[in-house]
């Protein structure tokens, strides 16, 4: 009984020190090489028909255009944000929607905001960085 004690402590103190170690990793970078100050994090309203990114470190992302279901992947370089050509997503039809985020291809942060451009490099949105 005493040696399934000990284990189980040991156990705890390693998860404890772990934890607090995790916090002084220095920040990691997306796949392009930016700071996870620069797009990684969530973007959008929360609101059910809103549309919404959210950037992961890993290099992944997922998020609703407000209907449908989106995933892929994303690079960056800088500020710039490139969402390449294949983005997978549900085909859905939700009246009263707006799906302009099924257009992505690139895009860009600008302050508090990731700009939302096109195959054509033109402007379709704006999402705001979720604190």
């Amino acid at each position: 009984m005493t040696a399934t004690r000990n284990i189980v402590a040991s156990a705890v103190a390693l998860l404890a020190v772990s934890t607090l170690l995790a916090g002084c990793a220095p920040a990691s970078s997306t796949p392009g090489g930016a700071a996870a100050t620069g797009p990684i994090g969530v973007w959008g309203e929360t609101a059910p028909e809103a549309p919404q990114l959210d950037l992961h470190e890993s290099g992944q992302f997922w998020g609703t255009d407000g209907c449908n279901r989106l995933v892929g992947s994303w690079t960056s370089d800088g500020d710039a944000v490139d969402f390449g050509d294949v983005i997978a997503q549900t085909r859905m039809h939700c009246e009263g929607v707006d799906t302009w985020l099924e257009g992505m291809r690139t895009g860009r942060v600008e302050g508090s905001s990731l700009v939302i451009l096109d195959d054509s490099g033109a402007e379709i949105g704006t999402l705001e960085r979720q604190p």
